[in-house]
């Protein structure tokens, strides 16, 4: 294989990186907090002996956009949504990660947790809890959490400390990789619930743009494999 095939191949697998992010994002178009995912291209210069180097295309990276998702109303108790930059914290088996979904439900003790079991964190780290017999749970903007009119909780706003290093896991979930800070001027809305920030139409814009860039790389290698097998079989004839 010369030198455009290898430059070739090179971005077709960076196409086919992006390809499955698409499909992820739209196949989470409609879940609660998910944050669209990007792919990052770079070149990357490779030596090619006496010949000038070449410059091959990478898909080295993975990017989250922190774009605001809809606000939708649901009048729940525990429904909490973020607006501005933050995600709540909860621990689970695997260690604390971050989300921007917000449905959260009291287990058997009180403690708030997710749909999956995992326990959301205050601003200290530690379990968030109501009394189980409350009669009323109210949430300020600032996340202050009361039960019957007396604060029980403050819930913890956090940001990854390196964004760069923010990776996506199932339900919603992000690993925030390098640690967290604490998140500052953003607001809590109880009954409410953030959507995905995913445009379903330029998704599916870009899968087509994607998939027409992907067939040309394609073509491109046949014709650069038919031209090496003719000129393999008339040396063979020579």
């Amino acid at each position: 294989m010369d030198s455009p095939a290898y430059v070739t191949l090179s971005r077709q697998t960076g196409l086919a990186r992006e390809l499955d992010v698409i499909a992820n994002n739209i196949a989470n178009a409609s879940t609660t907090g998910f944050r669209r995912q990007g792919v990052v291209f770079a070149e990357h210069m490779r030596p090619a002996g006496d010949a000038p180097a070449l410059s091959m295309a990478r898909a080295h990276g993975r990017s989250i956009d922190s774009a605001q998702g809809a606000l939708r109303q649901t009048n729940g108790r525990y429904d909490f949504a973020i607006e501005g930059a933050g995600f709540f914290l909860v621990e689970t088996p695997g260690g604390e990660r971050l989300t921007r979904a917000g449905h959260f439900l009291p287990d058997a003790e009180g403690t708030l947790v997710t749909p999956q079991g995992h326990r959301l964190l205050d601003a200290g780290g530690a379990p968030v809890a109501v009394p189980p017999l409350a009669a009323a749970i109210s949430l300020a903007a600032d996340g202050t959490l009361s039960a019957d009119g007396v604060p029980v909780a403050q819930i913890g706003l956090f940001l990854p400390a390196d964004p760069a290093r923010l990776r996506h896991e199932a339900d919603a979930l992000l690993d925030s990789g390098a640690g967290t800070v604490p998140a500052e001027r953003v607001s809590l809305h109880q009954g409410f619930l953030e959507e995905s920030n995913v445009n379903p139409m330029t998704e599916m814009t870009r899968l087509i743009t994607v998939q027409r860039s992907y067939e040309l790389a394609q073509r491109f290698l046949d014709r650069e494999d038919e031209r090496l097998r003719g000129a393999l079989q008339t040396l063979g004839r020579s």
